[in-house]
């Protein structure tokens, strides 16, 4: 008698093939070098945040903008198809950090952290055989490392790292964030009526950190990379300070290092300004205007000038992070690390320079603001591997688990990535937006992403731009149309119909413990 096979059950039936019919596929290079001597080995991942894989020259893109990042390709295993889960930090970084998809870990809002009762399903809590060492310039970051804090062993203060840093307040209170910085606000900065709590001191700090601004400056003609106002920072200070820390902390460690670079403000140094200008690269191509478009000047979508000039300075400011990224390897490489360490490079997600948006903080989960890269270096890697299977962020943690020879709990969501593990043929994978949502409740409004196979379908839920209807669907075949340029919703209804189906039961199953009884 003839019977439908489940999920489960097709996925059994995979490991009596031969791995090589359908690795083949997905998995490009030598096979895998590594083996376990039975010694830990180091990990260290390094973020660079609001990295779009769509303007790397590694993944196509006309303008070198990560040479260095291209020559580390050369000994690593590079995933052309590896998706963020969420479009901004918060969730994107969350995800990565734990595994699992914003609606599960719950830090969907700007700003907002990891559900209290799942603090402890983070990667610093799994590898606790390790020295667990993490920094961010990243405010957002920073939010999900407090929450983590009884699982980490070495958090390097925020500001320890900027330019205006000696006589911080929350150096010495780091727990106590937030009321270090209005301390340090009253007694030290000057406000709108030009006073501060303190008669002389705020004089001195004001004319002692302005005067290294200025020597900055000269420098960086768009501005010193900064967080907010005046929160001043170089990254090449902080890749001093990881390489001198990494020279003698106790081993094996977990490194978690996330770097602001390139996110806006784009601040490239002398150097890379207009490295690319008059290229001939010129504009993308000219997208149709989408109804979450970015507001310009009376409302107006942001013009295709300004998001081709944007385009460029961003362009630049990744080149000038590479070139850190660069110092970094070298280092790995000559002091001997990279023999017995793990290093992962990637993202926590993109940048957008089309459809009438700019940035990434909108409703839309097109390509350039969901697809990031992904790079792992084994120990003592020679050779390249390129994988072609889509992954996810939340694959990170398990493979890590996986290679480092520990036990993957069942909470985790992600799957051991090829070559580590067999690829999964159309396997689903998902991005969630749903900062505007309330907590505790069911996702509205919101946007859901669904990739499969050549296929991704979006599904937004909740707005009130979509009018009457309040939702809204699109269908692309990636394949054919890697730009997203043809929305095949109504004219391949049958795919639609299937992917929207499986999208919905999977928001229904991520809804149903903030449901209303």
């Amino acid at each position: 008698m003839n019977k439908l096979l489940s999920r489960r059950e097709f996925l059994k039936s995979l490991a009596l093939l031969p791995p090589s019919i359908y690795l083949s596929k997905y998995v490009q290079g030598p096979a895998s070098p590594w083996l376990d001597d039975g010694s830990r080995k180091n990990v260290i991942i390094i973020v660079f945040d609001a990295l779009s894989a769509q303007n790397l020259s590694l993944h196509g893109y006309p303008r070198e903008t990560m040479p260095n990042l291209a020559r580390i390709a050369q000994k690593s295993t590079v995933y052309h198809e590896h998706y963020a889960a969420g479009n901004f930090t918060t969730p994107g970084t969350a995800s990565l950090l734990t595994g699992t998809y914003p609606w599960t870990h719950r830090a969907l809002k700007l700003g907002g952290s990891v559900e209290e009762g799942k603090k402890r399903r983070n990667i610093f809590n799994l590898f606790d055989q390790y020295y667990r060492i993490v920094y961010s310039h990243n405010n957002f970051v920073n939010t999900h490392f407090r929450r983590f804090r009884q699982d980490i062993d070495h958090l390097k203060p925020q500001k320890d790292l900027f330019v205006k840093n000696e006589l911080a307040f929350d150096r010495l209170f780091f727990w106590e964030n937030d009321l270090a910085s209005l301390t340090w606000e009253r007694a030290m900065k000057k406000g709108e009526k030009g006073y501060t709590y303190s008669i002389f001191f705020s004089e001195i700090y004001q004319e002692y950190s302005q005067g290294k601004v200025d020597r900055l400056a000269r420098q960086f003609p768009r501005g010193i990379t900064r967080i907010g106002e005046d929160d001043y920072f170089l990254l090449e200070d902080a890749i001093n300070w990881l390489k001198s820390e990494l020279g003698r902390i106790e081993q094996p460690f977990l490194g978690y290092f996330h770097f602001l670079p390139p996110h806006r403000p784009y601040s490239p140094r002398r150097d890379f300004v207009n490295a690319f200008k008059d290229d001939g690269v010129g504009y993308l191509i000219n997208k149709p205007k989408h109804p979450f478009f970015s507001q310009g000047g009376e409302g107006q979508p942001i013009s295709l000038d300004f998001q081709a000039r944007q385009r460029q300075i961003y362009d630049e400011f990744v080149l000038y992070a590479d070139s850190e990224l660069g110092r970094l390897y070298d280092f790995l490489e000559e002091s001997g690390l990279s023999r017995n360490t793990w290093l992962v490079f990637t993202s926590d997600h993109g940048e957008m320079f089309e459809r009438g948006i700019f940035g990434h903080r909108t409703p839309v989960l097109y390509q350039p603001v969901i697809r990031i890269p992904l790079l792992i270096r084994e120990p003592g890697q020679q050779e390249r591997r390129d994988v072609y299977a889509a992954t996810s962020a939340l694959d990170v943690v398990p493979t890590l688990l996986n290679v480092t020879g520990q036990e993957i709990p069942d909470w985790i969501e992600g799957t051991v990535m090829p070559p580590y593990s067999e690829a999964i043929p159309d396997r689903s994978i998902f991005a969630v937006e749903a900062k505007f949502s309330p907590d505790r409740a069911p996702l509205s409004p919101a946007t859901i992403t669904l990739v499969k196979g050549r296929h991704k379908l979006t599904y937004f839920l909740g707005y009130e731009e979509l009018g009457e209807a309040k939702t809204f669907s699109e269908l692309f075949d990636l394949e054919q149309d890697p730009e997203e340029l043809n929305d095949l919703y109504e004219t391949e209804p049958e795919v639609a119909f299937q992917l929207q189906a499986e999208l919905l039961e999977r928001l229904r199953e991520a809804d149903q413990p903030y449901a209303t009884k």
